[in-house]
C-alpha cells in the first residue's frame, strides 16, 4: 500500500490456508507467502536447531536479518510474500534470499510456475515480472550444501527499526576440501533502484583460490561493476560504495575463518582481526540510580523530596490519559488541512480553489483574507504571516487551509489546491551561503572577557578550526494541533491546543480574530511532549484553525500528520562555529576568539535568544581568562527554526568541548585531563559575562563522576581492547556542564496559580504551567500538599486554562517548577493563615470539618499565588549581566564501541552525576536526566535531516527520520543525585532540571571520536580530524579511512547536483 493514497477497498489474503502452509522437505522450507515475519522466524529457529549445521547456514543468515528487521509488532503482520513483492532495494530479506538461489511459486487461473529469485525477477522499483493475474503462493528456501558459506549484511542509520541504507546477500560454494571458488552469488540493495547481482565479479572470480589477491580483485572488480552517480537518490554515495567493499572484507575474513576451522590451507586470520566477525548485540539495559533519601525528621506524611511516581502514569500507561485529539467531536465539527508552499522563495501568481471546493465533503479554503483581524503572528515586536499573501519564503510555508467534513476528505482537497507561482532570487539554504549573501539577522550579539589579541601573543601554540552541528527535529509523541469551537455570541472562542504558551495562543488568536484576549479561553489538559517546538509554531495554527471556525460557525479541528508537523514546525538550529585558540604546551587555555553561526530559516522566530543562550554558555565550566564570542543569526530561505530542549546551550557547549578536544589532541594529553586543568575552582568564579558564581558543587559532580565511572581505569582496559582488535574500536569521554536555569529576559521569570478549596476538603490546583510529562503538576501536588498538610490524593490538577490563570510564561527553560511551585506555596499559604485561626480553635477536627467549619465562617477558600522571579539581564554592549539566577551542574562519562568497517556503533555505559540541589521528586528528575540524555543521544549520532537542494525537507517521519531506541541505550547506565546539594534561589532548594541532560549526548559524541581516532592511527593518520553532528553511521565510518576508503573516489564539489545538503 502506498502512502498517503486511498484505497476505498483494502483485502487482505492473510487467512488464505494456502498461503499460509509451511512444509519442510528435503531440498529446503518452503513457506507460505502470507506468513507472516515472525512465523517465518520461528519456523527457522526450529530448522536451525534440528538440522545439521551444513544444512542450515542460510536459515541462520536469514534470521540474523531477521532479527534486526522492524519491531515485533510489525513481525507479527508483515509477510514474506510483502517483503519480496514490494520490490524495495531497501528492504533487506530480497539481497540474502537472491543469494542463497531461493525460488518463488506464482499462481494464476492458468495454472501454477516457478520463478528463480534474482536480478530479473526485480524489473523496476516497487515492481517485479510476475503478470497482473499472478500471485505470489510460497517461497523455497534450500538447504545449505556442503562447502556452501552464506552471510547477510546490513548497515542503516540506526541498528533496529531502520531500513538498511546498503545490505547484501553473499554466497560462495568451495570445491571439496580446497579453497578454490566454484560458485559466487553476490547481491546489493540499496546501491540502485533494483536489486543488484554483481554478475561479471563473481563470474571473474570463479576458479580463483580464496586469498588476499582475490580480495583485492573483487574489491577492484565491484568498484567498476556497481556504478552509483554522486548524484544517486538516496545520496551517501562514498558512504554505500565503501560498504559494498567492507561487506565483501567480512564476508572474506568469515569464510576464511571457517576454511580454516575446516583444515583447508588457508592464510591465518589475524587474531586482531576477528572481532569484527561478531555483531553488536543488544542488552537490555541495566542502571543504577542513587539519590539522597529525606532526613529522618521530616513528616511521613510529607511527600516533597520522596520518590512519589508520576501523577498521570498510569493513566498513560493504560491509555486512558486525555490529550485534546482525544476530545470527542462536536456536532457538526469540520476538519482543516493545511495547504502549503512548495517553493523557497517565490511571488504568488494566483490561487486556484475550484476544483478543491467541489469535491466530496469540503466546506470552503481560507486564506489570508479571511481573517477578521491581522493576518500575523507578533513576538518581541517581529511580525510573521499566518497566511503567505504575496509571496512565500520557504517550502512548507503556509499559504491557506482547506476545510472539510472530515480529514481524509480535507487531506485530498488540499492536494487539488492550484497555486501558480513566480520563482524569485536568491535562493539559499546553507550556513555558509548566508555568510556569503551576507544575509544576517538583527541584532548581532558578542561577549568579551579579557584581550584575546594580546593572549594571543603569548601562547606557546595557535589552533584554527570549524564546528558544524546539524539541527534536530522534536519528534513529541503528540504532533501539534488544536480545536477551535466559537461559542456563537461576542467573538468568544475555545481553544483546545498542544501548546507549552496558552497565554501567547490566545493572544495571536484574538489578534487574528479581531476580538480581545478575554473573549478567548485556551485549555491545555496535556501535551504528548513538547521540548520548546509547542511555544511559537501552535500559536500560529491555532490562529488559522481560528479563523476556520470564525468563517464556518462550527467547530474546527486541526492535527498535523508526521510530516506536515516536520515540515511546517521546524525544530533545534543548526550551528557552524569558528575559532582560534591559542594555549600553553601543558594544556591550559588562554585565549579562545569563536564566531557562531546559527541557520536561523526565514523568519526570526526565537533565533536571538536562542543565539544569545549559546554565547552565554560559551565558557561552560572552563575559566578562559580571553574569551570572545560572536553571535550571527543567518537568514536562509528554509522553515523557520524554533526553541528546542536546551535552547542553544548543547550548541554553544559542544563548540567549547570541541575545542579542548582538539587541545588535547595537540598537546598528547587525554581531554579529560585539559578539562581538568581548565576548570573553574575559585570561590567564588564569574563568568565570562561576570556573573558571580560558586563552582564548587560543579567541581564534586566532575570529580564523583570520574570516579564512580571508574573513568581511568577504564581508559587504560580501552587500550589495550584497541591494541587487541583493528577493526573495533572504543572510546571514552567525559564532560561537566554548567547550565543555566530561567529565562535571561526577566519579565518572564514570574509564575501564578489558583487554588481552590471545596466544602468536601478537595483541592483544586490550577496554574500557568503546562504538563508535557516533565512532571510539573505531581511537583505542584507535593508543594501543595506540605503546606496544606493534606495528602496528594485529595488534590487534583485538571488543566491548564487562560481563564484560571492569565498571562502565564512558557513553561520551558527547565524553569516550570521554580515559577509554578512558587506561586503553588504563595497561594496554600495565604489559604493557611486564613485557616489558622479556625485549626487553633478546632485542633482536633479533621480537614474536612475544619474545612465546613471555615466555609461557615465566611473564610474564603480560594487563594491566587504569584512568584516574581529574579531580574535577569545581560548588558550585551559592555559584555556582562546576571543571566540566571543560578546554575545546574553535571558530569557525564560515556564508552562506546564502533564497527570501523560499517560505522555502526554501540553505547557501552554511561554514569551521570547531577546537582539538582535538593530534589523535589528524584524519580522524576532521575527519569528527566535519563530522557534527557537519550534525547542528546539522538542529537549527537542518529537524528540527521536532510533537506533536498531546493530546499524541500526529505526526512519526514520515523522512516527516514531516526531517534533512538532501546537498542541505543546503554546496558549500563547509571545515574547519581549529588548529596548534600543546595539551592537557596529555588523552590525547597531544588533545581531545574529538564534542559541540562541533553548536552551529556556530546559524551557519546566525542567518545566515537575517540575510537575513530584509534582507529586512524592504524592506518597511519592524524588523530585530528574534522566530525560533524550528529556522528552518523556514515560519518563514523568515512573517518574511519583505510584502504578500502581510499579505493572509492571522492568527486569533485560543484561538478554534480548532490541529493541532499547539509544546511
Amino acid at each position: 500500500m502506498l502512502k498517503g493514497v486511498h484505497h476505498s477497498v483494502v483485502i487482505s489474503p492473510g487467512r488464505v490456508l494456502e498461503l499460509r502452509a509451511i512444509k519442510r522437505g528435503k531440498s529446503g522450507v518452503t513457506v507460505g507467502a502470507a506468513c507472516s515475519l515472525s512465523t517465518v522466524k520461528d519456523e527457522l529457529e526450529r530448522a536451525v536447531q534440528e538440522l545439521d549445521q551444513e544444512k542450515s547456514k542460510v536459515y541462520q543468515a536469514l534470521l540474523q536479518t531477521l532479527r534486526c528487521l522492524a519491531g515485533k509488532q510489525i513481525r507479527n503482520m508483515a509477510t514474506i510474500g510483502g517483503n519480496i513483492l514490494s520490490a524495495n532495494p531497501k528492504y533487506d530479506l530480497n539481497s540474502i534470499l537472491a543469494a542463497a538461489d531461493c525460488s518463488l511459486l506464482v499462481i494464476s487461473k492458468g495454472g501454477t510456475r516457478e520463478v528463480s529469485l534474482n536480478e530479473e525477477f526485480f524489473t523496476g522499483l516497487g515492481k517485479t515480472c510476475l503478470r497482473p493475474d499472478e500471485v505470489l503462493l510460497s517461497v523455497h528456501i534450500p538447504h545449505s550444501k556442503p562447502w556452501e558459506f552464506v552471510s547477510a549484511f546490513r548497515q542503516a542509520q540506526r541498528r533496529e527499526f531502520a531500513f538498511s541504507i546498503v545490505n547484501a546477500g553473499m554466497k560462495v560454494v568451495f570445491r571439496e576440501d580446497t579453497d578454490v571458488v566454484k560458485s559466487l552469488n553476490i547481491y546489493y540493495g540499496g546501491v540502485g533502484p533494483t536489486l543488484v547481482r554483481t554478475r561479471h565479479t563473481c563470474e571473474e572470480l570463479i576458479g580463483r583460490a580464496w586469498d588476499e589477491d582475490l580480495l583485492g580483485e573483487a574489491c577492484r572488480l565491484l568498484g567498476d561493476e556497481v556504478a552509483l552517480s554522486p548524484s544517486a537518490h538516496g545520496g551517501r554515495v562514498e558512504f554505500r560504495k565503501t560498504l559494498i567493499l567492507s561487506f565483501l572484507f567480512k564476508f572474506y575474513m568469515q569464510v576464511l575463518q571457517e576454511l580454516r576451522q575446516r583444515g583447508v590451507g588457508v592464510s591465518d586470520l589475524p587474531p586482531e582481526y576477528l572481532s569484527a566477525l561478531k555483531p553488536f548485540k543488544n542488552e537490555v539495559p541495566q542502571g543504577h540510580q542513587s539519590y539522597q533519601l529525606v532526613s529522618e525528621s521530616q513528616s511521613s506524611e510529607d511527600p516533597v523530596g520522596r520518590p512519589t511516581v508520576h501523577h498521570s502514569s498510569f493513566q498513560q500507561a493504560t491509555g486512558e490519559a486525555k490529550y485534546y485529539d482525544d476530545l470527542p467531536t462536536t456536532q457538526d465539527e469540520f476538519f482543516l488541512f493545511m495547504v502549503t508552499s512548495t517553493r523557497a522563495h517565490a511571488k504568488i501568481i494566483s490561487i486556484d480553489d475550484s476544483e478543491a471546493l467541489g469535491m466530496p465533503g469540503v466546506v470552503t479554503f481560507v486564506s489570508a483574507r479571511d481573517a477578521p483581524g491581522q493576518n500575523r503572528r507578533l513576538w518581541f515586536n517581529d511580525p510573521e504571516e499566518l497566511f503567505a499573501e504575496e509571496e512565500v519564503i520557504c517550502v512548507g510555508q503556509i499559504i491557506g487551509a482547506v476545510v472539510a467534513e472530515t480529514r481524509e476528505q480535507a487531506k485530498r482537497a488540499a492536494e487539488k489546491i492550484q497555486i501558480t507561482y513566480e520563482d524569485l532570487s536568491p535562493v539559499f539554504f546553507t550556513i555558509e551561503e548566508a555568510i556569503q549573501h551576507e544575509s544576517f539577522f538583527n541584532p548581532k550579539r558578542k561577549l568579551e572577557r579579557g584581550n584575546v589579541e594580546e593572549a594571543f601573543e603569548k601562547v606557546d601554540r595557535i589552533l584554527e578550526g570549524e564546528i558544524y552541528m546539524g539541527g534536530q527535529e522534536h519528534f513529541y509523541m503528540e504532533t501539534q494541533g488544536v480545536i477551535a469551537i466559537p461559542r456563537g455570541e461576542d467573538g468568544e472562542m475555545d481553544l483546545y491546543a498542544s501548546s507549552q504558551h496558552a497565554a501567547f495562543t490566545q493572544e495571536v488568536v484574538g489578534i487574528t480574530l479581531g476580538v480581545d484576549s478575554n473573549k478567548i479561553t485556551c485549555h491545555v489538559k496535556r501535551l504528548g511532549g513538547g521540548f520548546g517546538g509547542k511555544v511559537m509554531k501552535i500559536a500560529s495554527l491555532s490562529a488559522i484553525t481560528a479563523t476556520a471556525a470564525h468563517k464556518t460557525g462550527r467547530a474546527v479541528r486541526c492535527v498535523l500528520d508526521r510530516g506536515d508537523d516536520m515540515l511546517i514546525t521546524s525544530g533545534r538550529h543548526p550551528f557552524l562555529g569558528k575559532y582560534k585558540v591559542g594555549f600553553m604546551n601543558d594544556g591550559t587555555i588562554l585565549a579562545v576568539d569563536m564566531t557562531l553561526y546559527s541557520n536561523g530559516g526565514c523568519t526570526l522566530d526565537e533565533s536571538p535568544f536562542i543565539m544569545e543562550k549559546a554565547l552565554l554558555h560559551l565558557d561552560n565550566g572552563y575559566k578562559i581568562p580571553n574569551l570572545r564570542g560572536r553571535g550571527l543569526v543567518c537568514k536562509t530561505y528554509l522553515p523557520s527554526y524554533t526553541a528546542f530542549r536546551g535552547f542553544g546551550g548543547p550548541q554553544g557547549l559542544t563548540m567549547i568541548e570541541s575545542v579542548l578536544h582538539e587541545v588535547a589532541i595537540k598537546c598528547g594529553l587525554p581531554p579529560e585531563k585539559v578539562r581538568d586543568i581548565n576548570m573553574y575552582r575559585e570561590e567564588p568564579s564569574y563568568t565570562h559575562h561576570k556573573q558571580v558564581f560558586s563552582p564548587r558543587d560543579m567541581v564534586r559532580c566532575w570529580e564523583e563522576c570520574l570516579e564512580k565511572s571508574a573513568y581511568n581505569n577504564r581508559r587504560l582496559a580501552i587500550a589495550q581492547f584497541n591494541a587487541n582488535n583493528r577493526w573495533k574500536k572504543r572510546g571514552i569521554s567525559a564532560v561537566p556542564i554548567k547550565f543555566g536555569v530561567g529565562f535571561s529576559k526577566w519579565f518572564y521569570n514570574q509564575g501564578a496559580a489558583l487554588v481552590n478549596i471545596f466544602k468536601d476538603g478537595s483541592v483544586l490546583v490550577s496554574h500557568g504551567g503546562t504538563e508535557m510529562g516533565q512532571g510539573l503538576n505531581t511537583k505542584a501536588m507535593q508543594i501543595a500538599s506540605r503546606i496544606l498538610k493534606v495528602p496528594m490524593s485529595l488534590i487534583h490538577i485538571k488543566e491548564t486554562c487562560t481563564g484560571n490563570v492569565p498571562n502565564a510564561a512558557p513553561s520551558a527553560a527547565s524553569y516550570g517548577t521554580d515559577a509554578v511551585g512558587m506561586a503553588v506555596k504563595d497561594a496554600c499559604e495565604k489559604l493557611m493563615k486564613r485557616l489558622e485561626p479556625v485549626i487553633k480553635e478546632y485542633p482536633k477536627h479533621t480537614w474536612a470539618q475544619l474545612i465546613v467549619e471555615a466555609y461557615c465562617q465566611r473564610i474564603s477558600l480560594s487563594a491566587t499565588g504569584f512568584f516574581m522571579g529574579p531580574y535577569t539581564n545581560v548588558d550585551w554592549e559592555n559584555s556582562e549581566g546576571r543571566a540566571y539566577f543560578y546554575f545546574t551542574f553535571g558530569a557525564c562519562c560515556s564508552e562506546v564501541e564502533i564497527d570501523c568497517l560499517t560505522g555502526d556503533h554501540k553505547n557501552i555505559r554511561t554514569d551521570i552525576v547531577m546537582d539538582v540541589g535538593r530534589s523535589l521528586n528524584p524519580a522524576i528528575d532521575v527519569g528527566q536526566i535519563e530522557g534527557g540524555f537519550v534525547q542528546g543521544i539522538g542529537l549527537y549520532t542518529t537524528e540527521e535531516l536532510q533537506f533536498s537542494p531546493e530546499g524541500s525537507l526529505m526526512t519526514r517521519g520515523p522512516s527516514q527520520y531516526k531517534i533512538p531506541v532501546l537498542c541505543d541505550i546503554p546496558p549500563q547506565m547509571n545515574v547519581h543525585l549529588l548529596a548534600n546539594a543546595q539551592n537557596p534561589h529555588a523552590i525547597y532548594s531544588s533545581k531545574g532540571i529538564g534542559e541540562p541532560p541533553v548536552f551529556f549526548g556530546c559524551t557519546i559524541f566525542f567518545a566515537i571520536k575517540e575510537a575513530i581516532a584509534a582507529a586512524r592511527r592504524e592506518s597511519g593518520l592524524s588523530s585530528s580530524f574534522p566530525l560533524n553532528a550528529p556522528a552518523t553511521a556514515e560519518r563514523i565510518r568515512m573517518a574511519c579511512a583505510d584502504r578500502f576508503t581510499q579505493m572509492v573516489p571522492t568527486p569533485e564539489p560543484g561538478t554534480f547536483k548532490p541529493w541532499a545538503i547539509n544546511v
